[in-house]
């Protein structure tokens, strides 16, 4: 006697700061996530973090929101839907220029937004090389050449750091005090039996199309995946 295997559930949570583009980079994803057998649900609204049954049904939270406020009660489900095996991913401010207000949530992503020179610039982003055999990254370019908004983040110090920038030392558009520092901007994390996956990189919509950068974000999604 066969049995079907039911699909997996993803749910993808997309507002806040329309700059970011929530709606068309998440909308790049869907296709990809549903051709890796999820059955994906689209929401507005952090009240998605409210339904504790939905959550536990939920193998993958992908988060493009961007600022924001999130209640102590949307943030305490979502932190609970993981802890107990939900996997949360997601890319740029979208993940981790979220709920800036919320230490709660900063400590489920494992890492905060704090700053970004004005203009883009030229960086790369680079693959520690320790860490290239991660599902994540084997067999990416250990480096990643951009031209975008580069962030200095905080993180956590059990987060597991998958790749890092560093910015200049001598250029002008770097405030004096980010110059020559290097921080993380791909990173993993366990919560308990789920699974955050976050990356730097996203502020525009081709950022997220550059080939390398997709391969990296698609495996970052599925690796977070219950």
């Amino acid at each position: 006697m066969s049995t079907v295997e039911a699909p997996r559930r993803a749910l993808v949570i997309r507002g806040g700061w329309e700059g970011h583009a929530p709606v068309e980079t998440t909308d790049l994803f869907l296709p990809f996530l549903r051709e890796q057998g999820f059955d994906v649900t689209v929401s507005d609204s952090l009240d998605a973090y409210l339904d504790a049954e939905a959550l536990a049904a939920t193998d993958l939270v992908v988060q493009c929101w961007t600022m924001g406020e999130i209640s102590q009660e949307q943030s305490a489900g979502l932190a609970a839907a993981v802890r107990a095996g939900t996997g949360l991913a997601g890319w740029h401010g979208g993940i981790c220029d979220a709920f800036r207000a919320n230490t709660g949530y900063q400590w489920l992503t494992g890492g905060q937004f704090v700053m970004h020179p004005a203009k883009w610039l030229d960086h790369t982003v680079d693959a520690r090389p320790e860490r290239a055999d991660h599902p994540v990254l084997a067999g990416l370019p250990g480096r990643i050449p951009l031209h975008t908004e580069q962030y200095l983040v905080h993180t956590a110090p059990d987060v597991d750091v998958l790749a890092t920038t560093t910015f200049a030392a001598d250029d002008p558009d770097v405030p004096d005090e980010a110059r020559g520092v290097t921080c993380p901007a791909v990173w993993t994390r366990d919560w308990g039996r789920g699974r955050v996956f976050v990356s730097t990189i996203g502020h525009k919509l081709d950022d997220l199309t550059d080939p390398t950068v997709r391969t990296l974000t698609e495996r970052g999604l599925l690796w977070a995946s219950r």
